[in-house]
């Protein structure tokens, strides 16, 4: 069987191609000769002392026939397999970059048609996951409750024998009329639970939008993961995910994270020899690296994998679970009252105390038809099932789960995105914030404005001495991540890299004059130490490639550490001295009044040795200080203000730095985080190496006093929130970089940064600030508190309503026998409280005041004392009221049995209108303040009042209500109303302080 052209190997194609030659070749040879014998006369030719002869393709190949040469499943095979056989079909790594058109410098064309058509041959980076839960599967699960089906099952029942009694024309109300009110509890529910997870899913495909660099054009910029196309060259760092499959085209020290794809811990080094493969998903451990893209969305290795995965967004909260015991006791006693209803009622009925509205009995032995017992039996098991209906507060798990949608929505508007749902009620519950310095304190925009070069401070680079300038070009240009592109000549560079690289490359182009590519072509990079959070500096070892050979040790870092690897030093003349005690002690003192006007202290050092010598490592020891760059972050507009805010809330601030002291402590007081008498205090400051060697007990009883750690290391930061927790503190931490991914995890809230941050650190972290700003991260607390709020109104709202309902029913019916509130009735008021009531009471907004209360701890009980004042009166009121409306309504009214029990009905939704106000506000008396913010509330109380004039008015049979009056649609407000008063009273009585 032929295979299509497109799939054979290229070393078969270039077999095929010289064959086509020689082939060509002879022809014309033969051509030739016949065309001699034939002349007339015969000529012999002139023998030349060469033969040139052009053998060139039928025609040139366009970029798109390039490209459709390449088989995708070949390249996706050869990198998920990691097959350096495939790749050796291709000849190396180069050789394939210029079959998929990619120059090795300036990458793929930045035009869009070229984009496209890469889109068009190798596909999109984009993973299809299967198809989420539709609605129906809402509804089937919905269906599945067992007292739904038991209610159901009764109402079939009820629908028979009224049919059959009655005939379908007035027999199907009783029964017809549950199951239409069933069907519309369930509805509802299913679109509000739908509509959550549709808005989950988008809000987990937020998340999934990564940025990545390229090389577009001889640019370096930034794209969404999802434009990333096959011959993209990326740029990787360390903490940065892999954005697809690909190849490793050149860098250092590159240690990637498969643990995602082969499950095992260990790191895996990627280099252009051994092991050139990258796999999409992975993380870079370590390093830096520019890599070819081969394979992107479904052919990739993850792509295959993730195919199968469908992440469910069904993850249960701290919270809901707290709520699940509270509605699962609460179901247990409704469960209880219930069956004694059953009870009571059914002994009641066949011992002939229970008369129908005429006053007959409805029992009397055999006289009795078996159609009315069945239909009375049914209305006794229906009414007992409908209190258990009642009684179980679905409502609570679906207040959660509104509150969270809702808040999650919102908080992305404020520049937090949301990866755990149980990080936004968890927010609201934050005693402590330990906060990064830069970028979320300061505004990550650094500018190097002082340049020291021994004991001077340089105001101009001019009066640096040539050789001087030329190893700080070097220093800058090659110990760097970043780069710089030069569009025009006319136009200014463009930059890129982290704030700090950016910075140091901008000082050196427009200050010293670097041209970044002259000095790259004249030296070659021998080895690189990428920077590291525990020494805090980068280094690099260089070969010039002219004159000399000398060999550069070249290393920067911060100053302090430099410093003690330096035993000499430049003037700025470019002379060398030797730097003795006091030289260093002067140099140090400059490095700290740096530190201490808040500039973050860069030094760079060197050391040349003959390029005779075998030099493989960087040296550590004996070298000549370069010059000290001091760079000026400015703190945030706002950040003192949230600050502030913060400590009003209870909240306290921990700044964890890797910056020296002196600029740690200059920061800290600028921000508000040291107050003035505690810019002194060396208990108050301290350095992560001397918080480390502390004792056990030590830590704990000093980390109360400490609010600034400077020159801390990712283990100095786990250790900090490890031991915060151990105290009972409730504990957000913000961390950018991969090393800070430990204690994100560890944290109760992990609060990574957007701009800075890398994927690594995102990935351990619960909410991404997608403005890398601390007032954002205050944003976040106070959705958080607001959720817990907002979650609490709604428990004193539904338990009000379930203890009314479950002791008017019970009281009823062991008295009487008969239960005022039907199925139809009570499965209306239980649409109220649960659907429309989550609905009002879960979507209120954070206001100022939340941040005037402390924060609720880790102990706090859900129910607060004052939450239970409120319910216990209010519930305790309407038991009061609809009993006296129960025993003695048709005496005091003067109104048929009907009548007062359509009032008892009425008046009861409407208490829970009234007492819907009362919830908004836990402990203040204004029940009002805010209302007109909240339209949904008015919104959803306007349509409930206004349902309930129509179930009452319009729709009697339905609801088995009758028309009432003005005056008693007055007598019914009234008494609702006095639901106002009654808590403005009992709020007057004080429970003790309130958490």
């Amino acid at each position: 069987m032929l295979r299509p052209h497109s799939t054979y190997p290229i070393t078969c194609k270039k077999k095929w191609r010289m064959a086509f030659t020689a082939i060509s070749f002879v022809k014309l040879l033969h051509h030739l000769s016949k065309k001699a014998l034939h002349m007339k006369p015969p000529t012999l030719f002139r023998s030349f002392s060469y033969l040139a002869i052009d053998v060139g393709p039928p025609h040139v190949s366009s970029p798109s026939d390039k490209l459709s040469n390449v088989d995708p499943k070949l390249l996706s095979q050869m990198v998920g397999d990691k097959r350096l056989d495939s790749l050796a079909q291709f000849g190396d790594v180069k050789e394939l970059a210029a079959l998929l058109g990619t120059d090795f410098k300036l990458g793929i064309s930045d035009g869009n048609d070229d984009i496209d058509r890469r889109k068009r041959v190798f596909g999109v980076n984009v993973f299809t996951r299967p198809r989420s839960r539709g609605l129906l599967s809402f509804v089937l699960e919905a269906f599945k409750d067992s007292t739904i089906i038991i209610l159901l099952f009764c109402a079939v029942l009820s629908l028979g024998f009224g049919i059959k009694q009655h005939g379908w024309k007035e027999g199907w109300y009783d029964g017809g009329s549950i199951i239409l009110a069933v069907i519309l509890v369930i509805v509802v529910s299913s679109v509000s639970n739908f509509n959550q997870s549709r808005q989950f899913k988008k809000l987990s495909a937020k998340s999934g939008k990564i940025g990545v660099e390229v090389v577009r054009g001889g640019r370096r910029q930034s794209v969404s993961i999802f434009e990333v196309v096959v011959g993209d060259i990326v740029h990787l760092k360390i903490g940065d995910q892999v954005p697809a499959d690909g190849l490793f085209l050149e860098g250092h020290s590159l240690k990637v994270d498969e643990s995602s794809m082969s499950g095992e811990s260990d790191h895996v080094n990627v280099n252009a020899d051994a092991n050139p493969f990258l796999l999409s998903g992975t993380k870079v451990a370590d390093g830096f690296a520019r890599m070819l893209v081969t394979s992107v969305g479904m052919n990739t290795a993850w792509g295959a994998m993730i195919g199968s995965i469908t992440r469910e967004l069904d993850e249960e909260t701290p919270l809901q679970v707290r709520l699940k015991k509270l509605t699962s006791a609460i179901g247990k006693v409704g469960l209880f009252v219930a069956a004694l209803v059953l009870v009571v009622s059914m002994v009641r009925y066949f011992t002939g105390n229970t008369r129908d509205d005429l006053g007959n009995r409805e029992f009397v032995g055999r006289k009795t038809k078996f159609d009315d017992v069945m239909n009375a039996v049914v209305g006794i098991v229906a009414a007992a099932v409908t209190i258990v209906v009642v009684a179980i507060p679905e409502g609570l798990p679906l207040a959660v789960t509104l509150t969270l949608a809702y808040s999650m929505k919102k908080m992305m508007r404020d520049n937090a995105m949301v990866r755990r749902i149980s990080a936004c009620e968890t927010m609201g519950s934050a005693t402590i914030i330990c906060t990064d310095k830069t970028g979320t304190l300061t505004m990550n925009e650094m500018k190097v404005s002082e340049v020291r070069v021994g004991k001077k401070l340089i105001l101009e680079a001019e009066k640096l001495a040539p050789s001087l300038v030329q190893l700080l070009k070097e220093g800058i240009g090659l110990n760097t991540t970043g780069s710089v592109y030069q569009p025009q000549e006319i136009s200014l560079p463009e930059i890129s890299g982290s704030p700090t690289e950016k910075a140091l490359l901008s000082w050196a182009v427009m200050d010293l004059g670097m041209d970044i590519d002259e000095v790259k072509q004249h030296c070659e990079i021998i080895h690189v130490e990428t920077f590291n959070s525990e020494k805090k500096r980068s280094g690099i070892l260089m070969k010039e490639k002219r004159g000399s050979n000398r060999v550069h040790t070249h290393w920067k870092g911060a100053a302090e550490m430099i410093l003690a690897m330096c035993s000499n030093y430049y003037e700025n003349t470019g002379e060398i001295m030797i730097m003795g005690d006091e030289e260093r002690a002067q140099i140090g003192n400059i490095v700290k009044s740096m530190a201490t006007k808040s500039l973050r202290c860069i030094a760079f050092a060197q050391k040349s040795s003959n390029g005779n010598e075998n030099i493989e490592k960087l040296e550590e020891s004996e070298l000549t200080l370069l010059g000290i760059l001091g760079l000026r972050d400015p703190c945030r507009p706002g950040v003192e203000a949230a600050v502030e805010s913060c400590k009003k809330a209870g909240v306290k601030i921990k700044m964890i730095t890797g910056d020296n002291v002196h600029t740690a402590r200059a920061i800290a007081s600028e921000c508000g985080i040291l107050e003035p008498n505690e810019e002194f205090d060396e208990e108050a400051v301290v350095e992560g190496c001397q918080f480390r060697n502390y004792s056990a007990e030590e830590r704990m009883d000093k980390i109360d006093r400490i609010r600034v750690m400077a020159r801390s290391s990712p283990f100095d930061k786990l250790l900090m929130v490890q031991c915060l927790k151990h105290k009972g503190e409730v504990v957000a931490v913000t961390g950018d970089g991969t090393n800070d991914a430990p204690a994100l995890k560890e944290a109760d809230i992990g609060l990574s940064m957007g701009i800075e941050g890398t994927e690594v650190a995102k990935e351990s972290s619960d909410i991404v600030i997608l403005d890398d700003n601390f007032s954002s991260v205050v944003t976040v607390l106070r959705w958080g508190r607001c959720v817990y709020i907002n979650i609490q109104r709604f428990i004193q709202f539904q338990l009000t309503v379930n203890i009314a309902a479950l002791v008017i029913n019970f009281v009823a019916a062991v008295s009487s026998g008969k239960v005022p509130l039907n199925a139809v009735q009570l499965l209306w008021v239980n649409l109220i409280m649960d659907t429309l009531g989550a609905l009002a009471l879960a979507t209120e907004e954070p206001t100022n005041d939340l941040m005037k209360m402390p924060p609720v701890g880790r102990v706090e009980p859900l129910i607060t004392k004052a939450m239970w004042r409120n319910l216990l009166s209010q519930a305790l009121y309407q038991v009061v009221v609809l009993l006296i409306l129960q025993f003695k309504g048709r005496s005091i009214l003067d109104v048929s049995e009907k009548v007062k029990n359509t009032i008892i009905f009425n008046t009861f939704v409407l208490c829970q209108v009234f007492n819907e106000f009362n919830a908004r506000k836990v402990e203040k008396k204004n029940i009002f303040e805010g209302l007109g913010k909240n339209k949904l509330f008015i919104v959803i109380v306007g349509l409930t009042v206004v349902l309930q004039v129509v179930l009452v008015e319009f729709l009697k049979m339905f609801a088995d209500t009758e028309r009432l009056s003005w005056g008693q649609w007055g007598v019914c407000v009234s008494i609702a109303a006095l639901s106002w008063p009654i808590g403005l009273l009992v709020k007057c009585i004080s429970v003790g302080p309130s958490k």
